[in-house]
């Protein structure tokens, strides 16, 4: 129980012992409401991504919030076009604290420049901003518990284009239970955004098979940002 909470339960014990002697109403103690810190309110009226992040970063909503080393915010170009979103923070980012730093991050970093994007001119984020222990799938309860931030940085930002790395990130943003064939190649909207599928580099690493599929996807990816650039 935290200090707060204690000294004013406290003085509601006093207050009823000077009225009423040693009859206790425990009524009066349970209407006692103490704010959370741990539970991040105000959040979506943030007016740049540093503010988001001051405010979110000490949440505690899910129980990967007492298991992170770091909260993973983040990172790239506040005004970025295009935003890339992935599943959760493995080992290393929950180390340093930063999206895709290790071997999947530098194969993410290839992609990208095979489709001529650079790291610094994208935004990379998380459906998740802790990391899930084991490496583990986040449960449902954890993807709703940060997805709002999620979708407070997209408001933020305000990018042209999505790309979703694996079934995870899709299927928690575009909140469709099809599975990963079925949602590549396709374009989707999510809040006026268009959004596009592929596997996860993780993914690519333990199943090489499967990066001509990825070629035919970003591929695919930059061809309908290049067409949205051309329309604005």
């Amino acid at each position: 129980m935290n200090t707060d909470r204690k000294k004013k339960i406290i003085n509601a014990l006093i207050d009823q012992k000077e009225i009423f002697g040693n009859e206790l109403f425990t009524t009066a103690l349970s209407n006692i409401k103490v704010h959370n810190p741990s539970i991040p309110s105000g959040f979506e009226k943030a007016a740049t991504l540093t503010e988001l992040k001051d405010i979110i970063s000490c949440c505690l909503k899910c129980p990967l919030g007492n298991t992170r080393n770091m909260f993973v915010f983040g990172s790239g170009n506040k005004d970025a076009d295009v935003m890339v979103i992935g599943e959760g923070p493995g080992a290393e980012e929950d180390i340093q604290g930063e999206p895709f730093v290790g071997r999947a991050g530098q194969l993410l970093t290839d992609i990208l420049k095979a489709i001529n994007f650079s790291r610094e001119e994208v935004y990379i984020a998380n459906i998740v901003k802790c990391r899930p222990p084991g490496n583990r799938t986040p449960a449902q309860s954890e993807m709703d518990a940060c997805i709002p931030y999620l979708v407070a940085q997209i408001s933020l930002i305000k990018p042209k284009a999505i790309l979703c790395l694996g079934l995870t990130a899709a299927q928690g943003l575009l909140r469709k239970k099809d599975s990963l064939t079925n949602l590549r190649g396709k374009v989707y909207d999510f809040r006026n955004v268009k959004v596009m599928v592929t596997y996860h580099p993780a993914a690519l690493l333990r199943n090489p098979n499967w990066k001509r599929g990825c070629w035919e996807d970003v591929q695919l990816f930059r061809k309908m940002f290049d067409d949205l650039k051309n329309i604005s």
